[in-house]
């Protein structure tokens, strides 16, 4: 079952903090984000990022800098409509992007 985070007054505000990294064995670039003053990761393959941005290998973390606006904004639509993994992360597909 998902785990959206704790209930608190700011009820649905989502905000991006600062806070990514990649992952070089997963391929996996993570982004925070803050709902209810709880944190849910964010994560976007590289294959997702080469196709919809044109992410190279040398320097992924680029794309993910060049496109945060929307990759954030996919993210968001995915907690608000609370598309959860079972480890209460997200994952953005190439289909949540705008073309």
């Amino acid at each position: 079952m998902p785990r959206p985070p704790k209930s608190t007054v700011n009820d649905g505000i989502v905000t991006f903090p600062l806070l990514e990294c990649w992952n070089p064995l997963t391929k996996v670039a993570t982004l925070a984000a803050e709902m209810n003053k709880g944190r849910i990761l964010c994560r976007i393959s590289f294959d997702v990022l080469r196709k919809k941005f044109r992410a190279s290998k040398d320097d992924p973390m680029r794309a993910v800098a060049e496109n945060r606006a929307s990759i954030r904004a996919a993210a968001k639509h995915l907690i608000e409509s609370k598309s959860f993994e079972e480890d209460g992360s997200v994952v953005v597909r190439a289909t949540d992007l705008s073309s």
